[in-house]
């Protein structure tokens, strides 16, 4: 796996890990107007990119996907970051250097 794929789904776990935090996280994309979910979304989708070219699980980057697309609805879209950070986690913890197929 690339240094690029491995820190994408870092960074992405620690987006999603960051919003899942239930005053923090909801305060800071309510005073930006959503716009953290945008960007959330747009660095999921460059992590699928970069993931789908070392051929490597995109699982947790497509979660975050629905999760920045579902994100507006306050309960629904705190339980969707924390389950998605947990993915995210567990994909970025188990990496191997061999790829799916």
């Amino acid at each position: 796996m690339s240094n690029t794929s491995r820190l994408l789904k870092w960074i992405t776990f620690a987006v999603e890990a960051f919003f899942a935090i239930p005053l923090i996280g909801g305060g800071f994309i309510l005073s930006y107007g959503w716009t953290p979910l945008i960007a959330a979304l747009i660095l999921h989708v460059i992590a699928i990119v970069s993931l789908l070219k070392d051929r490597h699980s995109i699982i947790g980057n497509g979660l975050g996907v629905i999760t920045s697309l579902v994100g507006i609805i306050p309960v629904i879209g705190w339980i969707m970051h924390a389950i998605t950070a947990l993915v995210l986690l567990i994909e970025a913890i188990s990496l191997r250097s061999k790829p799916r197929y």
